[in-house]
């Protein structure tokens, strides 16, 4: 081809731009520290053609396609369109030196969705560091990386290509490439990717309306800036002394922010910050005391986060007495923003208060991620979340470049707008609340007390079980908990070694290893849903078929819970559903796994474990005070692997040797009972929504009657009025005003009459669609066959119904003491359902 066109795609740092440098033969991309933050389209002539390459930013191998902001999804769409018609190859640049795992898998595979699935027909690998292989062929390098990297080979139809950019004057990497490329077109029958025309002009118009509510929004802002500089008094201009603090979920930046406005540019450490922490410094002649506090993980609310963070981000404001004057929010400009994060943001930022609000101003990290596009045009392209939360802060935001610390201008800028802030607000300060302060600190003695009686506690079970315990040549462990917990990465921390996928898996999966002069087998299981809801049989079984992959038995059952989120009564209510599955034995052969244990920083875990939710304290009372934690992030530190191992051993000792070995004919029944009653559950919930409804429709009607009886009240009142102004007529009565007063009365009760009878019509058509809604809820749940299912789905539905039925049938029923019925399943089910004699409730001993 006389012309070839070629677009870059892939991760950050993949090597991008400085291949496109070796396809041009020519330095034409800026390479090295400096980020591409927008697409560039740059042309030579190579080899007697012309080659067309257009460089993109790349995505960030750690964020999910929903995570990515929306202008950065829509601008991904449009990088075909910078080299029309459109391009030869996407050549998808994959560096050789860095693993490409199931996780690197799931973020190409999403991103390549947004090209629809034709851009596999026009893509190639585009292998980096070529130097890196050694003296390895690239095939046996894809071979040895294993089924993640396979797959994206086969997904390009075998089409790859090796670079080593470091060697320039290797010429024929690239005249290689050009003929693979040519090779790929001919097979393509000289087609090549081109940008739907109603998506480009879809994607074209709301750039331009995100442009246009960008403009309004920096109008409003310079606009209530302005007013609040007319507040701000001639010594009020430089504020002598500023209180600030600083808030947001983690991996945001807040500790940078911090160090950019005190001017520190020493090296970060890469430490969380654990502890709410004051630091002072001067910024030109304003002295500033700045409280850095912990973050919160990113899009989980409140509820989520463990008490040990939320009562440092409460006590934060007490760190700068007599009270912060303004609260930075930091959110990062180089991810989405949604409803989920807005939520998180705002359940954690009113623990502090209504009043934080006034106060507070949103700063956005990472700004040169923003390349030529505005703050405005992210927070407008970004939806209502976003842009709600900014209002909900008076529409005051700053946008800050963590890495270009030298230009002293952004900070500046930002303190002027804090002293605005601070002027708006009539120089008051936020007030902490001092009996919050003293119950924090309270509560902190009796953690500590708890604690050091925990620990001695288990001190001293442990005297008693070593005692017994002797070391074991072989151990085998049992992986439970619920998703993303950290199961796999633990697995992987006992054996260690990179056996288990770092994603979520599906399917049981056991691996061994020699550790520690033992031999160890690990069987991982997939997690359970935290709502139980979505839980489904085929799930459990495969859960339980990990007791199979051990005959002999396990020596410990090992329930992995994060240190990271909080352990409350939903996370307790899934637990206990799928260990009751198990033998009621189980809990004698569990110990509790604690993950991410580089969270506790100083505190012990016993601190941990009497701060939190008495859930978690149950849990480990179900366990005997049997507990261990890892940190996932130290795999070298062979010492807590040892650690466990010796507590596995005086576990195994005090169970007198017996290994966990249930017998599984009867966890099935228990799996069989829990998906019956779960339909029986279904069931209910239908008769009871049914009742609900058809006691509003009840309750519409009764009114309905009252309103008719009201407005024939006003009729004969009506009718009564107009006799006596007949009599009054005939009489000759002539009172100056009367008459106005006559036709006052008779225009109000037309307008009263008229308004009953609009709320008559509205009754109707509300009892006409509640009526017809309850029908059809009562056909679709007798009759599953009224709402257009294939005759399949209607088969499924009435076999299930019926499945129910005859069940429900073979339930024993009794009655107790208190003269109420009871449902007694299974004896090895666990349950036990008492129904009063009315059958409208429905309450089990153990559930809700």
């Amino acid at each position: 081809m006389s012309e070839v066109r070629l677009v870059l795609i892939g991760e950050r740092w993949a090597g991008k731009s400085s291949s496109g440098n070796t396809i041009l033969r020519n330095d034409r991309f800026e390479c090295g520290r400096t980020r591409t933050a927008q697409s560039e389209m740059r042309h030579e002539v190579v080899e007697g053609r012309e080659l067309i390459v257009v460089d993109v930013p790349g995505w960030s191998s750690s964020l999910s396609l929903s995570e990515i902001p929306e202008g950065d999804k829509q601008r991904f769409k449009l990088n075909a369109s910078k080299c029309p018609p459109g391009p030869n190859t996407f050549l998808l640049v994959t560096p050789i030196d860095t693993a490409f795992s199931a996780m690197t898998k799931k973020t190409v595979e999403e991103h390549m969705k947004l090209l629809g699935e034709r851009v596999w027909k026009h893509t190639m690998v585009l292998f980096t560091c070529g130097d890196y292989l050694g003296g390895k062929t690239i095939e046996q390098h894809i071979e040895s990386e294993g089924e993640s990297l396979m797959w994206l080979i086969e997904r390009c139809k075998n089409r790859y290509h090796v670079f080593d950019n470091k060697d320039k004057s290797s010429l024929s990497q690239v005249t290689r490439l050009l003929e693979k490329v040519d090779e790929m077109v001919w097979h393509n029958k000289g087609r090549f990717y081109e940008v739907d025309e109603q998506t480009l002009n879809i994607i074209e118009k709301k750039h331009r309306e995100v442009a246009e509510r960008a403009k309004q929004r920096e109008r409003r802002s310079k606009e209530q800036r302005q007013q609040m500089k007319a507040l701000i008094a001639e010594e009020m201009k430089t504020i002598p002394k500023l209180r600030m603090v600083l808030l947001g979920s983690r991996g945001v930046g807040k500790t940078s922010v911090g160090n950019t406005i005190l001017g520190i540019k020493e090296q970060e450490d890469g430490k969380r910050t654990a502890h709410s922490v004051g630091r002072q410094g001067f910024v030109s002649e304003t002295e500033i005391t700045l409280v850095d506090t912990p973050g919160w993980w990113k899009g989980f609310p409140e509820c989520d986060t463990p008490e040990a963070i939320k009562e440092e981000v409460i006590r934060s404001p007490s760190l700068c007495l007599p009270g912060p004057q303004v609260f930075l929010l930091v959110i990062d400009a180089d991810a989405s923003f949604n409803g989920k994060h807005l939520d998180a943001v705002t359940s954690h930022m009113e623990l502090l208060g209504e009043e934080v609000w006034r106060h507070t101003i949103v700063v956005f990290t990472r700004g040169d991620w923003l390349g030529t596009h505005t703050i405005e045009e992210y927070i407008e392209g970004e939806g209502e979340a976003l842009q709600s939360l900014v209002e909900q802060c008076g529409n005051r935001y700053h946008v800050i470049d963590n890495k270009n610390t030298d230009d002293g201008t952004q900070i500046t800028e930002l303190l002027k707008k804090i002293t605005e802030t601070v002027a708006g607000n009539g120089c008051d300060h936020f007030v902490p609340d001092e009996k919050i302060f003293d119950a924090i600190e309270e509560k902190r003695r009796k953690v500590k007390d708890g604690a050091k009686l925990r620990q001695s506690q288990v001190e001293a079970q442990r005297r008693l079980c070593k005692e017994s315990s002797k070391e074991l040549d072989a151990m085998t462990f049992l992986m439970l908990g619920q998703k993303t917990f950290g199961k796999s990465a633990t697995g992987n921390t006992l054996l260690r070694r990179e056996l288990f996928p770092a994603c979520q898996n599906e399917f049981c999966q056991v691996e061994q290893g020699e550790v520690d002069g033992r031999a160890v087998t690990v069987v991982d299981t997939p997690g359970w849903w935290k709502d139980p809801s979505k839980s489904t049989e085929e799930m459990d079984k495969e859960i339980v078929r990990g007791l199979t992959l051990s005959p002999s038995g396990f020596h410990a059952v090992l329930l992995v819970v994060p240190l990271d989120l909080t352990f409350r009564e939903a996370q307790r209510a899934a637990l206990e559903e799928h260990m009751k599955l198990l033998d009621v034995s189980v809990w004698k052969h569990t110990m509790v796994l604690f993950t991410y244990g580089d969270k506790l920083a100083d505190k012990s875990i016993e601190e941990h474990i009497e701060s939190e939710h008495k859930a978690l304290r149950w849990l480990i009372d179900k366990c005997e005070n049997r507990y261990h934690v890892v940190n996932n992030l130290k795999k070298t530190d062979m010492s807590q692997v040892t650690q466990l191992f010796e507590k596995v051993e005086e576990m195994v000792a005090g169970n007198s040797r017996q290994l966990f070995c249930p017998e599984m004919s009867g966890i099935y029944l228990n799996i069989d009972d829990k998906f019956k009653r779960m339909q029986l559950k279904n069931v209910l919930k239908q008769r009871l929504a049914e009742e609900y409804k058809r006691r509003e429709l009840e309750m519409m009607t009764s009114f309905k009657k009252t309103l008719l009886e009201l407005q024939a009240q006003i009729g004969d009142s009506a009718t009564g009025t107009k006799s006596k102004s007949l009599i009054g007529d005939r009489t000759k009565l002539k009172v100056k005003g009367i008459g106005q007063k006559k036709k006052d009365g008779k225009d109000k009760e037309e307008n009263i009459n008229s308004k009953i009878s609009q709320e008559i019509e509205r009754l109707n058509n509300d009892i006409k669609k509640k009526s017809s809604d309850l029908r059809l809820s009562s056909l679709d749940y007798l009759f599953p066959t009224f709402k257009g299912e294939s005759s399949t789905d209607r088969k499924t539905s009435s076999s299930q119904f019926e499945d129910v039925l005859g069940w429900l049938a073979s339930v024993e029923i009794g009655t107790n003491e208190e003269n109420q019925l009871t449902l007694n399943f299974s004896q090895t089910s666990g349950y036990r359902s008492v129904v009063p004699h009315n059958g409208l409730e429905f309450d089990t001993e153990e559930y809700p």
